[in-house]
């Protein structure tokens, strides 16, 4: 047993500001010197980024769908620092399970995680009592721990909800956020915009810092994450074998790319491979590499400056098409394909795969997904797989014979009915993965580039 701070910021629905408040105040803990370390609830790429630049260190997902209270509880247990902040997704009641299963709340108790309530106050004043009155009581397992009033329209403003929850509920009111337009992260369709696009990214985080410090009392957030109950060590974790030491993989990452699970890159270091950075709109050839991983991201974005390197799409189409094994998700599907267009604006791309991706208004696909394996899948072969997608853009053009490597019983993928295009040595697909205990795909795609690897040395003449 060992005392482990935690807290839950949750909210009574999205686009409350939970994360503008949770960057905050992993920003103002670390200008404090505090040991924070931050979690996301369900499946992100985007928020984790704001709570990893600041709190200056990854920030992990926490998904019931990908993983099971072990693992989740292992996951926490594992990187919890003097001070962790978890943030939720959707409500704090939301999830994709009726009976709750698989929602904030369940996730709270859990791991034992004190709830604080992000209320988005605007248009509200007295109607905040039974909001917060009916939280309360819905679930009486769960510790909502204090309230954050966000978004309040002035002193009068913050007087009327403060002596409305202190009327009326038990609750404490932990600190007021007046509506401020520095305060606001830009959105776009696939959600937040990222860090590294927003411009002078740690001067913004440190301002928002400032800002919620002010209105918020750390103190009182440490004194309720510290009364959370000691927590259970997990079971150390078997030490994996280095099984593919040597093994080097080229791993697109830059502003068009950067949506990586800290937990799956973890997974390559942990089997002895090396990740080799690779900008898609600087670099001008592939790297010495054994493989390749591109993850998603916004290519749409910037369709001009990765259409301009013309020497990485070429090098890259030709290394594909000789057989460099090759795994993408999402954008990287996208950057692969001949083309993509964004609102009309056409540019061309690697090429590898026949088709041509086309940005729409509204998702193609979005949510969880369930599939299976077909015999046509170049590294896997197991079933049924959990993942996810959100996307945009659909494909269009394939040619009847095209090879797929999964058959979905859940979701969209690539038709509908089928996600995971294999050409070559490569497979791509709109499908999110997550390295777990259920679904080791990195162990998979690792030992499929060795023993491509080996059989390319076999055929070298003597």
């Amino acid at each position: 047993m060992r005392q482990a701070p935690r807290f839950m910021i949750a909210a009574a629905h999205k686009s409350s500001g939970k994360t503008v408040v949770s960057t905050g105040l992993a920003a103002a803990f670390r200008a404090a010197g505090e040991d924070l370390t931050t979690f996301k609830k369900g499946p992100d790429y985007i928020d984790p980024m704001w709570l990893a630049a600041a709190s200056g260190r990854a920030c992990h997902n926490l998904d019931f769908n990908a993983m099971g209270p072990d693992e989740l509880t292992s996951c926490f247990a594992t990187h919890a620092g003097g001070l962790s902040l978890v943030e939720a997704n959707k409500g704090l009641y939301d999830g994709m399970s009726c009976d709750g299963s698989d929602s904030n709340a369940e996730l709270a108790k859990l791991l034992g995680l004190p709830v604080v309530l992000v209320i988005d106050s605007v248009g509200m004043t007295r109607g905040i009592a039974p909001l917060l009155l009916g939280y309360s009581a819905f679930d009486p397992d769960v510790q909502i721990a204090g309230v954050i009033l966000n978004r309040v329209g002035g002193i009068r403003h913050e007087g009327k909800l403060r002596k409305a929850v202190e009327t009326y509920t038990d609750l404490a009111v932990l600190g007021s956020i007046w509506r401020n337009p520095a305060l606001e992260i830009g959105e776009r369709h696939l959600g937040l915009t990222t860090p590294a696009e927003t411009g002078a990214r740690d001067q913004m985080i440190a301002r928002i810092g400032e800002m919620v410090s002010a209105g918020v009392d750390l103190d009182a957030l440490r004194q309720l994450a510290s009364a959370a109950p000691e927590m259970v060590e997990p079971a150390p974790a078997p030490v994996p074998a280095a099984a593919h030491s040597g093994l080097r993989i080229g791993i697109l990452r830059d502003a068009a790319f950067g949506f990586y699970y800290p937990d799956d890159l973890a997974g390559f270091a942990d089997a002895g491979a090396t990740l080799v950075p690779v900008d898609a709109m600087r670099d001008r050839a592939l790297p010495d590499v054994d493989g390749l991983f591109i993850g998603g991201g916004f290519p749409e974005m910037w369709l001009d400056e990765l259409a301009a390197n013309h020497r990485l799409l070429t090098d890259i189409r030709t290394r594909l098409q000789a057989g460099l094994p090759c795994y993408a998700e999402c954008g990287g599907l996208m950057y692969l394909c001949d083309s993509v267009t964004m609102r009309g604006h056409t540019q061309p791309m690697v090429g590898l795969i026949p088709g041509r991706a086309v940005m729409h208004k509204t998702p193609r696909g979005r949510g969880y997904v369930r599939f299976t394996d077909t015999d046509q899948h170049p590294w896997g072969g197991t079933g049924p797989v959990r993942a996810h997608e959100f996307h945009y853009a659909g494909i269009e053009g394939l040619p009847p014979d095209t090879v797929f490597a999964r058959q979905l019983s859940r979701g969209a993928g690539v038709d509908g009915q089928r996600d995971g295009i294999v050409v070559a040595n490569t497979l791509a697909g709109f499908c999110h993965l997550r390295h777990t205990q259920a679904n080791p795909w990195v162990d998979h795609f690792l030992g499929f580039v060795a023993r491509c690897k080996a059989g390319a040395k076999s055929k070298t003449p003597a």
